[in-house]
């Protein structure tokens, strides 16, 4: 604000970085992973929360069609993208991306866009998620070797493969027998409840 004998006031606008948004970062690159900035934002803007947030690269003045555009070009470079994004102009790109992330609060469009919906507005809500992926397909891969090792052993035994050695099982219990295969692949999958995220 100013008048004739010069400045009188300032206003000084700023964004605001909050510390969900530097443990999730933090988090990410513990796990390996790149964390990309992509914003409408300014350069000098986006530098500085760049640098606030310790991110790998970030991309300023993008405008809404070209989101998507700097999503291919990760994806051309060989990298699997997430995108996290929660507004309209984020639509295109959370589509483009391998897997579309949207915060809950933000706009419908973005919502049914995304392959998942982030019910919070937490950052440190994406880091949960990857690390339930992981641990599901570490549960898939791991009741696939169950089901085939014991199914590899049961099925033979159930069928009467040691009948010749004087060894013949009642229907009853080879049912039995066979049903254990699922018992231990449900126990096992019900495990995945207690995993720390």
């Amino acid at each position: 604000m100013s008048t004739d004998k010069g400045v009188q006031g300032l206003i000084a606008l700023a964004d605001l970085i909050r510390d969900e948004s530097r443990d999730a970062v933090k988090a990410l690159q513990k796990m390996g992973i790149e964390v990309a900035m992509l914003t409408g934002d300014n350069r000098q803007t986006a530098e500085w929360v760049s640098k606030e947030l310790g991110l790998d690269t970030f991309f300023a003045e993008v405008l809404p069609h070209q989101k998507s555009e700097k999503v291919k070009e990760l994806q051309r470079q060989g990298k699997k993208v997430a995108m996290v994004g929660d507004g309209i102009n984020d639509a295109p790109a959370l589509i483009q991306a391998d897997v579309g992330i949207a915060i809950g609060t933000g706009t419908d469009v973005a919502i049914e866009s995304a392959d998942v919906v982030l019910i919070k507005n937490d950052p440190r809500d994406v880091v949960k998620l990857i690390r339930l992926s992981k641990a599901t397909m570490k549960k898939m891969k791991e009741n696939l070797v169950w089901a085939t090792g014991y199914n590899a052993l049961a099925i033979p035994v159930a069928a009467g493969v040691l009948f010749p050695f004087g060894i013949l099982l009642r229907p009853e219990l080879a049912a039995l027998i066979m049903a254990g295969s699922s018992i231990i692949v449900v126990t096992n999958a019900v495990l995945l409840k207690r995993e720390k995220l």
